[in-house]
């Protein structure tokens, strides 16, 4: 496997290497590898005592977790297997290069928050997103905004596009948000100017008392009067 052979080369270096998985067990409705196959499969192929590796899932106790993190940090451990728990909060500068299995699983900011956790060295480090050959639109959209661009920004525009920004005062994380008018992402300027506008009049006229802003503060206390007043911003 040619992935396997560049994750040798790097160790050789004296590099380290995460490679994460999307799921703990297996799932009988998904057809993807999950952490611990992909372990045992890993050890075959990094056996002791060249190699040693670490495994941290969220299901570990605390104390084992922070042990497996630990070693790997240390360096005592030059692969670390996981999922999601190494997202944030670890910082390896040693570590050059991550592979993510199963990439389509993901969303794009968890892609982009993993990619986060190699590059922090002087070294040059790689993210290799491994994925089935059965890909769906969206995620074709993902991994190629992924590969195109760093830009946290544009990433979040991508994502936002993709998924919806969902329900701002409930609890629906993704979907289409339907305001009467604006759209937020094909809007976004001039929401950000009306957002500047109304930061600025209410620093000048909290109370909105000048004659000039009678209406929008009538407006204002109509649509508070409904439970969802967020549904019908435009």
């Amino acid at each position: 496997m040619k992935v396997w052979k560049f994750l040798k080369d790097e160790i050789a270096k004296g590099r380290q290497v995460y490679i994460v998985y999307p799921l703990i067990q297996e799932s009988e409705k998904m057809d993807y590898k999950d952490l611990m196959d992909g372990y045992e499969s890993i050890s075959r192929d990094f056996p002791l005592p060249q190699y040693s590796i670490s495994i941290v899932h969220g299901k570990m106790k605390p104390a084992d977790k922070d042990e497996e993190m630990r070693r790997f940090a240390e360096g005592k451990t030059n692969i670390m297997v996981a999922t999601t728990v190494i997202e944030v909060g670890v910082n390896v500068p040693n570590a050059s290069v991550m592979v993510i299995e199963s990439a389509e699983r993901f969303g794009l900011s968890q892609l982009h928050q993993l990619r986060g956790r190699v590059g922090r060295g002087a070294e040059q480090s790689y993210c290799i997103l491994m994925t089935s050959h059965k890909l769906s639109n969206d995620s074709k959209t993902r991994l190629e905004t992924m590969c195109a661009t760093n830009d946290g920004f544009e990433i979040a525009e991508v994502d936002l596009k993709l998924r919806g920004p969902g329900d701002i005062m409930g609890t629906q994380q993704s979907g289409v948000l339907n305001l009467h008018i604006a759209d937020l992402v094909k809007d976004r300027d001039i929401l950000q100017l009306a957002r500047h506008i109304a930061i600025k009049i209410l620093k000048e006229d909290p109370n909105m008392t000048k004659p000039e802003h009678q209406k929008m503060k009538q407006i204002f206390l109509e649509l508070s009067k409904k439970k969802n007043i967020w549904n019908y911003i435009s």
